[in-house]
């Protein structure tokens, strides 16, 4: 899913997201477009889908991560977390019950309950803890949302975050508990935030299968081309990442054949396709010359260029595991595609 902070995916057109990458759905951030354009407009909007025009699924997080990530700034106790606006210093609160109504103006068709994000390296009492605020807040959203109506004429649904560290009696606990509400979908939280890579690997083994098998499973924030084959081998079926686009306005192309450094030298008087293999229009449009230049004359269009071809492969990734999966040769095709995507060229 590419990720639309503050309600568009940075340098894409949404054009292009619906006719070339052809993305079935996209993100918002409640934290970011709380505090900007904020709730007021985007009520006035008619939500989030017509103040940005687009006419596909949108996937709102709680803004946990984002308050997480302000810890000089934020306070959290059992009613809710306090924090400091990073654009004005004003302050504000987010509940379980506010953050359900925020997501309601917004228009969201999937909200994600409100969590504290524990960071990776927690030890057990933090985490502990943190679980237990987490699953009082579950329990307040979901009364919440029970309680209201979506504004815009449309269902919306919510996923508990299913979160724990790296502890595997907490993740199972947490699973145990979120999965009582029956919801249409579950994620899976805290992991990519500083613990080792195996360890994310190990907490999905043990939490994707006490999941319910026909409910999707999101994994979030997450990650690599490498990272999403293997969490697809251990049973998530949906993900985001800023990485796509973030990596390509910094020159970072993900490609069938490994990873490019577009600032590079030996890219100066290559005059083959940005993937031989890509189906994107870009793909068929520029060569990597031509990029290289884009990129060392400070041009903006660039990063457009990248973005929309890191996009379109990280889709054409996850459309191919698809295909393997109902092939029947998904494991083979996958521990040669990790190697592949993973190569720096």
């Amino acid at each position: 899913m590419p990720v639309g902070t503050v309600g568009s995916v940075k340098g894409v057109y949404h054009r292009d997201l619906r006719e070339d990458i052809d993305a079935e759905i996209i993100l918002g951030n409640t934290y970011h477009l709380y505090l900007r354009p904020g709730l007021d407009i985007l009520r006035k909007a008619g939500g989030l889908h017509i103040f940005e025009n687009w006419d596909r699924p949108i996937l709102t997080d709680s803004g946990g991560f984002q308050v997480f990530s302000l810890t000089p700034i934020r306070k959290i106790t059992p009613e809710g977390c306090t924090f400091s606006s990073h654009i004005d210093g004003s302050r504000h609160i987010f509940t379980p019950e506010n953050n359900v109504d925020t997501q309601r103006i917004i228009g969201a068709d999937i909200m994600m309950a409100l969590d504290e994000c524990c960071p990776g390296d927690a030890d057990h009492s933090y985490a502990r803890k943190s679980l237990n605020l987490t699953k009082s807040w579950l329990e307040r959203y979901v009364k919440r949302f029970k309680e209201t109506e979506p504004l815009y004429g449309y269902d919306q649904c919510y996923f508990p975050i299913v979160q724990g560290c790296v502890y595997p009696d907490l993740r199972k606990e947490a699973v145990d508990h979120a999965v009582q509400f029956d919801a249409d979908g579950y994620a899976i939280g805290g992991l990519a935030v500083g613990e080792p890579t195996e360890k994310m690997y190990e907490m999905l083994e043990l939490v994707c299968p006490l999941l319910p098998a026909d409910r999707p499973r999101y994994l979030m924030g997450v990650g690599t081309p490498a990272n999403i084959l293997e969490g697809i081998a251990r049973g998530v079926d949906m993900f985001d990442c800023v990485m796509p686009t973030r990596n390509a306005r910094n020159g970072m192309l993900f490609t069938w054949n490994g990873i490019l450094n577009m600032r590079n030298e030996k890219w100066k008087d290559d005059f083959s396709p940005l993937d031989p293999e890509g189906t994107s229009f870009v793909d068929r449009t520029y060569t990597k010359a031509y990029l290289r230049h884009l990129f060392i004359a400070g041009e903006m269009f660039a990063g457009m260029i990248a973005s929309e071809h890191n996009l379109a492969f990280y889709l054409d990734l996850v459309r191919q595991a698809r295909a393997h999966i109902e092939a029947g040769d998904f494991a083979s095709w996958k521990e040669a595609a990790v190697k592949k995507v993973s190569a720096r060229l």
